[in-house]
């Protein structure tokens, strides 16, 4: 157990991404890295958009209801202004975050913060997202984690949305979106796609 608690001290000034589609995991994952380094006696803080009220106005919840305390921000600048004397930084839901959040993450790391965060990768139309894309390219390590598709169970590529909205950004859980895997995800397309030439 000494060398995992030891292993956790030496892990400083890098950058962790986790991302894949809903209902994968992310923030489970976020949580329980997170966690492991409060036990390691390691000054954490975890942050998320403050337009993230799903589960909780505060807390960061997983789909599976487990919950960390958090700071809700408006803008990734207020993280340098919050993580002063912080060993290691979590961030969930990046993609709702503006664009500066990589130089954010690279200054962190580059004063020794290990800065862990979560994400979507890619939007209900498989549009890579908001600042993920720019933070795996920097990032020290990235783990893409996978739901399970609804349709066929495999793994999940992306997160189709159920509800007829345009809007880039919508909040939502099971009611409005489902994992599906790239083949049942084209084959909805199609679907759709067929509906709306009939009508017109």
């Amino acid at each position: 157990m000494t060398d995992n608690i030891r292993g956790e001290h030496q892990r400083r000034g890098r950058i962790e991404v986790i991302c894949g589609s809903m209902f994968s995991g992310k923030t489970e994952e976020l949580i329980r890295r997170m966690k492991r380094a409060k036990f390691a006696k390691q000054k954490v803080e975890i942050f998320k958009p403050s337009i993230d009220i799903r589960y909780s106005d505060e807390d960061v919840v997983s789909h599976d209801h487990n919950s960390i305390t958090s700071t809700p921000i408006d803008s990734s600048a207020s993280i340098l202004l919050l993580s002063s004397d912080i060993d290691v930084v979590g961030i969930d839901e990046a993609q709702f975050l503006d664009q500066h959040l990589p130089e954010v993450c690279n200054e962190l790391a580059n004063r020794g913060v290990r800065v862990i965060v979560a994400g979507l990768d890619m939007d209900y139309k498989g549009v890579p997202f908001g600042p993920i894309p720019s933070l795996c390219a920097i990032a020290d390590d990235v783990t893409k984690v996978h739901a399970i598709c609804v349709r066929c169970g495999a793994l999940a590529y992306v997160s189709h949305r159920l509800v007829d909205n345009d809007k880039r950004v919508l909040l939502g859980e099971t009611g409005e979106y489902e994992p599906l895997c790239r083949e049942c995800y084209q084959e909805e397309n199609r679907k759709l796609q067929n509906v709306k030439n009939k009508n017109n």
